[in-house]
């Protein structure tokens, strides 16, 4: 009796193991002395199914490591302008908005840091670009004034953000193609002046504007070829959008919610 017992004790944790909840965090900012992430992030990764974790800024390098090793998944949030001459080595140009050095350290520690360990990363507007940022690539600094041929008003006007505002083509056999349901167009929100220029090792461009601006990335598939050799690569999952699908969803709109069903799924693998 006390054997079956054990055993069904043992098969209870297993089952409760197994029914997990994926904990995905959320990278924070800090402003006024708050550690601070928009609800519509919390929000669309609860509607997903995921337990949000919001993770406050730090430096701390042992801090992180017990970050990671608390999260399934992870989101790298929208925000300020990446300081170009530290991270890939140019000289400021005169568009270039706010630079916030403690957080750049702190999203470049950190994603690294989950991508090494193979952890499911979706990166959204900053997030996206700190993909490129972090693994070796390089960054419009100003789209206005640095891409002539740019003719989309990727800045969107003062409106909530809740709809879309231009459209992007999406590759077939991508991410983000599936996800959408196999779409080869979407029309996206857009609050950005920055993108991605050059794509980093690793990773390949799976969507743009109009105008040629690329709207997503994702990491290649594993069987052909890694992060550049200096970067630590758990193989993991790994998705960078330059829209706010969070935005859309928090408004009602189920769209763009399956990115976050995905990373949900990802991380509970």
């Amino acid at each position: 009796m006390k054997r079956l017992l054990l055993i069904a004790a043992l098969l209870a944790a297993a089952s409760g193991l197994w029914a997990k909840t994926p904990v995905i965090g959320i990278s924070a900012y800090s402003e006024g002395g708050t550690c601070q992430v928009n609800m519509t992030y919390v929000n669309s990764v609860r509607l997903a199914g995921g337990v949000p974790l919001v993770i406050p800024v730090t430096g701390d390098d042992a801090q992180i490591a017990a970050i990671v090793e608390a999260i399934d998944g992870l989101v790298m949030t929208g925000g300020e302008d990446f300081d170009p001459l530290k991270w890939y080595g140019e000289e400021p140009v005169r568009g270039l908005g706010e630079v916030v050095p403690a957080r750049d350290e702190f999203d470049v520690k950190l994603v690294r840091a989950a991508v090494a360990k193979g952890i499911p990363v979706l990166g959204i507007c900053r997030g996206e670009q700190l993909l490129a940022v972090a693994f070796g690539g390089s960054l419009w600094q100003d789209i206005p004034s640095q891409v002539p041929t740019s003719y989309v008003k990727h800045r969107q006007g003062p409106t909530t953000g809740t709809v879309g505002t231009h459209s992007i083509e999406i590759e077939s056999n991508s991410f983000l193609y599936r996800i959408l349901g196999n779409r080869e167009h979407a029309v996206v929100n857009s609050f950005h002046h920055q993108a991605i220029k050059d794509v980093p090792k690793g990773f390949r461009v799976t969507a743009r504007a109009a105008d040629g601006i690329i709207e997503a990335v994702e990491r290649t598939n594993a069987a052909s070829g890694k992060l550049a050799p200096e970067f630590k690569d758990g193989g993991g999952w790994i998705l960078g959008v330059q829209f706010h699908p969070e935005v859309i969803t928090n408004a009602g709109n189920p769209e763009f919610l399956p990115i976050f069903q995905q990373l949900v799924e990802e991380a509970g693998k």
